[in-house]
């Protein structure tokens, strides 16, 4: 049973810890800018974007409770959308530290009693993920899995928005988040891989 709760903490360590990574992972939006011409698409300056962006990130931090203040217009629907994935965020922030103490208290048991077999567990249980999406992806296509998890998270369609009256969505291109989530599906990916080495190694040490 040990065993079993272990390898689910690790597999909700490795999932919400590759959402939080990503998340905080500024670089990749920064390499965006210019790679999809964010600049050009969306009018603003550089310095514009990336003072909004980088207030959207500490927003959206777990620490972060004041509210929300960009630079650029916001409508009241786009506000509320944001505290929505401010709370989703918040959740999965929380979920990460719980998860890593968690595991870090029935690893060092398991460890302790050459009990590996939970990394084999947290591998099979943590693939099923990216595969999952992937067959989601493959039917219907990024522009529609990108809707289907929006309409799955969120009970209204203020994530709809109106570059007019929300324009920070002129910053925040589908192709980004498209990046984000190939990049999470990467960690998730090497979360399992890591994983299995982990298990040749304690197995493989305790043979010795």
């Amino acid at each position: 049973m040990k065993q079993i709760i272990a390898a689910i903490f690790l597999t909700i360590f490795i999932l919400t810890f590759s959402v939080v990574f990503t998340l905080n992972f500024r670089p990749l939006y920064y390499h965006d800018i210019t790679t999809l011409k964010i600049e050009h698409t969306s009018g603003f300056s550089k310095k514009q974007i990336l003072e909004n962006y980088n207030t959207l990130i500490d927003y959206n931090c777990i620490f972060h409770q004041n509210p929300l203040k960009l630079t650029l217009p916001m409508s009241k629907e786009g506000r509320l959308h944001f505290e929505e994935v401010k709370h989703i965020f918040d959740f999965l922030q929380l979920l990460c530290l719980i998860s890593a103490v968690g595991l870090l208290l029935l690893c060092k048991n398991a460890i302790s009693k050459h009990n590996y077999k939970f990394f084999i567990l947290s591998s099979i249980c943590t693939f099923f993920v990216p595969t999952a999406f992937a067959i989601i992806f493959a039917i219907n296509g990024w522009e529609n899995t990108f809707t289907f998890f929006h309409k799955i998270l969120f009970q209204n369609d203020y994530w709809l928005f109106d570059e007019f009256t929300d324009p920070i969505i002129k910053i925040l291109p589908d192709v980004f988040f498209f990046h984000c989530t190939i990049m999470i599906l990467c960690l998730v990916l090497t979360g399992i891989f890591i994983n299995f080495l982990l298990y040749l190694f304690f197995r493989k040490k305790k043979s010795l």
